[in-house]
């Protein structure tokens, strides 16, 4: 069985080899041992906190399969892009400009750097074992987050973002960053990346232009990259837009990738989630399959599991079910369905 749970220290080995096959451009999961042993030092520290508000705390979770004890994949969930340094992201939108004597009135699409994005949630660091890519435990992987949020919510924002990797080829080319970063840096777009990794993007953002880039002017090629995934990152894009994220106005100020936004009320695994509670030792005749969580802090646990849910009744769970989730009879759960 596969549980999704909070990242412990002695994942640290693990973690680094999940980070050394993530893909490029995933920066909140970069190969460096001190760097990834603080962050799994700062997500320990955050589900320890007792928080009434939303501030700088950062949840990691992992995948792990209780079998062989082996780590498969990772996500987590920053509570507020931009509280301690600003979150910049390139806002795209048209300016126009107009000649009376001529009579024409002219709209050109411009990338401005912003940080309107700041004080949002934010989703970061999917990443999963190439074999279980489309499978329901990459939605585990993606959803649990969200209903560690329904069961958290005063821990976060009214609304959450994220970023989905942007377009770059299979020698680790993006023609977005060679259009535009490239010029300001000259540094090769792996670099960039790895760089914003182990350090922060804001070094780097606060060295792009200040001004307007017209889109026009870049090349076909970048303009094509504009909102554009990589094809590796279409599934973590697949499985938030079901969910009902949308893309919007902003993009990856390094790659061009689309940002997705949604209410964090209207979120499909938030709103339509159920509250149960356990009843074990009954034959479970299974009718579907859903993403079980309990409502814990830092001994959060959800995984997947074939259920016959009825609304209001209580929630029948295998021995082995209730010993991944760590819930005994009667204990507090949250489901919703695949």
């Amino acid at each position: 069985m596969l549980v999704l749970r909070p990242v412990e220290l002695t994942d640290l080995p693990q973690l680094q080899q999940l980070a050394r096959d993530s893909l490029v451009g995933v920066t909140s999961l970069p190969d460096d041992t001190e760097r990834l042993r603080e962050k799994i030092l700062d997500s320990c520290a955050s589900f320890e906190k007792d928080v009434q508000g939303q501030g700088p705390e950062n949840y990691f979770f992992v995948l792990e399969n209780l079998t062989t004890r082996r780590l498969v994949g990772c996500s987590e969930v920053l509570a507020t892009a931009g509280f301690g340094e600003p979150f910049y992201s390139l806002r795209n939108r048209h300016f126009t400009s107009a000649s009376r004597e001529l009579n024409i009135e002219h709209g050109v699409p411009a990338l401005s750097l912003c940080q309107d994005l700041s004080g949002h949630s934010l989703l970061r660091g999917f990443h999963i074992d190439s074999a279980l890519e489309r499978t329901p435990f990459s939605e585990l992987l993606s959803r649990a987050r969200l209903l560690f949020i329904a069961a958290h919510p005063e821990r976060f924002a009214e609304a959450v973002i994220t970023e989905i990797v942007g377009y770059s080829d299979e020698q680790g080319q993006s023609p977005f960053w060679d259009a535009l970063g490239k010029h300001f840096f000259d540094l090769p777009y792996v670099e960039a990346e790895r760089l914003c990794g182990l350090q922060s993007r804001t070094f780097l953002a606060e060295l792009m232009p200040q001004y307007p880039i017209y889109v026009p002017m870049l090349s076909q090629a970048a303009q094509d990259c504009i909102g554009r995934i990589h094809p590796d990152g279409q599934e973590a894009f697949d499985i938030l837009e079901r969910e009902g994220f949308e893309t919007n106005s902003y993009i990856d100020l390094f790659d061009g990738g689309p940002t997705l936004y949604a209410r964090t009320s209207s979120i499909r695994s938030i709103a339509q989630s159920q509250a149960g509670t356990v009843q074990t030792g009954s034959p479970i005749d299974a009718r579907g399959s859903y993403l079980v969580s309990n409502d814990s802090l830092k001994g959060y646990r959800a995984i997947v599991a074939e259920l016959d849910y009825s609304a209001g009744q209580p929630i029948a769970l295998s021995a082995e079910m209730c010993a991944a989730l760590n819930v005994t009879d009667a204990s507090a759960i949250r489901l919703i369905a695949l």
